[in-house]
C-alpha cells in the first residue's frame, strides 16, 4: 500500500515555519501523499441547526492555500485533497488554482473532491447547496477541459464557458487525478465514472469491499477500466468529543496497522493516517509528531508494503 497523511492545520500554532518542517518531515519519513482537510468556514449552533458535526472554532487552514505552501518546502511527496468541497468553489477557479500549484510543485497534484454536508457554508459562499450533486459532476468535467484544451467551450446548466484559453497548462494536463470522496451511491457512481480512484474509510468493515465492487462496477458500465482505479482509505475516522478511544487510537500502532491491513485485504491501495488524531494522542508538537509518525510509518510498511 501506498501511506498518505491527512495533514494536521493545528500546527499553524507553531508559527508558519512549523507547518512547513512539518511537512518536509513527513516527506522525510518517506509518506507518498500529503492530503488537506478542507472547510471554508464552520457553523455555530443554533437553535435551526442543532450541534454541527465539529466545533465552530476547529482551526481549518485554506486546503490549496497551505499546499502551494508546503509544496516549496518539498521535491517528492504528492500534494492533494481529502477532500476540496469541489461545488461550493467556483470551477473555472479552482481549475486554475489547481493548475498553478501543480505547476509550480512539478506535477506532484491529486484532487480530491466532494459533496459536503453543511448547508450554511454553502450559503455563505453564495452556491446552492441542493443541486451540488449535479453541480459536481459538471464541474469535474469542466476542470479537465480547462486543463488540456487549448480553447475551452462549455455549456453546462450550471457552468459557461466560450472561447476561452487557460495558460499555462498544467504538467500533467487533462491527466491530473480527481478522486472522489463520500459513501453514497451517488458518491460511488461518480467515482467509477468521473473519478480516478476512490476515497473511503476503514472503519466501514465488510461495506468496504462492497463499495469498492460497487465503485469499479459503474467505472465498467461507463466503458472504463475499473483496474486504472485507486482506493484510498482513511485509517481512523475524525475523533469526536468524549470518544477516549478513539482520541488515542495513533498511540496504538499495532491496531492502526491492523486496520490497515483490514483495508487492504478489502481492496484498498492506498491507506490515510489522520496526522491530528497523532496530534490528539499526545504529539503536541511539531518535533513529537514527526517522533511519532516515523515509527508509525515503519510499522505500516511492515504490515502492508
Amino acid at each position: 500500500m501506498k501511506l498518505a497523511v491527512e495533514f494536521p492545520s493545528v500546527v499553524y500554532r507553531e508559527g508558519p515555519e512549523a507547518v512547513a518542517r512539518l511537512a518536509a518531515g513527513i516527506e522525510a519519513i518517506g509518506f507518498d501523499q500529503l492530503d488537506m482537510f478542507d472547510h471554508v468556514v464552520m457553523e455555530h449552533p443554533t437553535e435551526a441547526r442543532g450541534q454541527g458535526r465539529y466545533p465552530s472554532n476547529m482551526p481549518i487552514l485554506e486546503a490549496l492555500m497551505t499546499l502551494a505552501y508546503v509544496a516549496a518546502s518539498t521535491s517528492r511527496i504528492g500534494l492533494g485533497t481529502e477532500v476540496l468541497i469541489l461545488p461550493q468553489r467556483q470551477p473555472t477557479l479552482v481549475a486554475k488554482q489547481i493548475s498553478t500549484l501543480d505547476t509550480l510543485s512539478g506535477g506532484r497534484v491529486r484532487l480530491g473532491v466532494g459533496v459536503g454536508w453543511q448547508e450554511s457554508e454553502y450559503e455563505s459562499l453564495g452556491m446552492p447547496y441542493h443541486v451540488r450533486g449535479r453541480m459536481m459532476d459538471e464541474a469535474i468535467r469542466m476542470l479537465r477541459v480547462w486543463w488540456a484544451e487549448p480553447s475551452v467551450d462549455f455549456q453546462g446548466d450550471y457552468f459557461q464557458a466560450e472561447a476561452m484559453a487557460m495558460e499555462p497548462k498544467p504538467p500533467q494536463g487533462g491527466s491530473i487525478p480527481i478522486w472522489v470522496g463520500g459513501g453514497s451511491e451517488a458518491a460511488l457512481r461518480r467515482a467509477g465514472q468521473l473519478g480516478d480512484g476512490w476515497l473511503g474509510s476503514a472503519s466501514m468493515g465488510e461495506a468496504d469491499a462492497v463499495m469498492i465492487a460497487q465503485v469499479r462496477a459503474h467505472a465498467e458500465a461507463a466503458g472504463r477500466d475499473p483496474a486504472a482505479l485507486g482506493f484510498q482509505a482513511q485509517l481512523s475516522a475524525p475523533p469526536r468529543a468524549g470518544d477516549g478511544d478513539a482520541r488515542t487510537f495513533y498511540a496504538r500502532p499495532d491496531d492502526v496497522a491492523a486496520v490497515a491491513a483490514t483495508a487492504q485485504a478489502a481492496g484498498f491501495d492506498w491507506a490515510t493516517v489522520n496526522v491530528t488524531g497523532v496530534f490528539l494522542a499526545g504529539a503536541r508538537s511539531v518535533e513529537a509528531m514527526l517522533e511519532a509518525l516515523g515509527p508509525l510509518h515503519d510499522r505500516l510498511r511492515a504490515e502492508v508494503g
